[in-house]
């Protein structure tokens, strides 16, 4: 039953790529290549457009994939996206997640802090690997004053000892701003990568 078997397997790819965007909210085109081993280009396209029933995109350098209302409603997610430019926050953001292996506790907009000491920051994306803590930072139209205020908290947060020794991960769009951010993480476990480092 060779075309059943080719069938079942083609149900099971959508689902995949539909959970993968439930979780993560917009996908490019070769991050969905590399998550789901889609092979080339022109392979990725097929595939993409077999899904095409449950996905809406739009062009950004290459396409920017997202559950459309019957993708929502196949994998029960409640969350509309549209097309916006605040996607390629989302898409740097993925970058991460692809580079650090896909972590099965990845969490998106996670609050972080001491409460008694009224200090908070959301991150953009927390896990843990080999029992430390990393927290994901995507500088992508933000001003370096607002990152800065951010930092200063994270040292707080980092001192008081409330998870552990944790490590920061921030992604960012210019060599200029890679330079400011690491300057600004001196004092903390902090990597700075650039968006080119991922295409």
């Amino acid at each position: 039953m060779p075309n059943l078997k080719a069938k079942l397997e083609s149900e099971q790819r959508t689902e995949d790529i539909l959970h993968s965007l439930k979780k993560l909210d917009y996908l490019s085109r070769s991050q969905l290549q590399q998550l789901h081993d889609l092979g080339q280009k022109r392979n990725a396209n097929r595939v993409l457009q077999q899904c095409s029933e449950f996905l809406s995109s739009f062009r950004d350098i290459e396409n920017i994939y997202y559950l459309n209302k019957e993708g929502r409603d196949r994998v029960g997610s409640s969350k509309i996206r549209k097309k916006t430019p605040q996607a390629k926050h989302f898409i740097m953001r993925n970058y991460i997640y692809i580079a650090f292996e896909c972590p099965t506790d990845w969490k998106n907009e996670v609050k972080l802090g001491i409460k008694e000491k009224k200090i908070i920051n959301k991150c953009d994306a927390t896990f843990t690997r080999d029992n430390k803590r990393y927290i994901v930072e995507v500088d992508n139209m933000q001003k370096m004053s607002e990152n800065k205020k951010k930092i200063e908290k994270y040292k707080v947060i980092a001192e008081s000892g409330v998870y552990g020794s944790p490590a920061f991960i921030w992604i960012t769009t210019t060599t200029y701003r890679q330079k400011q951010l690491s300057d600004l993480c001196a004092d903390l476990d902090c990597q700075v990568f650039l968006l080119s480092d991922f295409y």
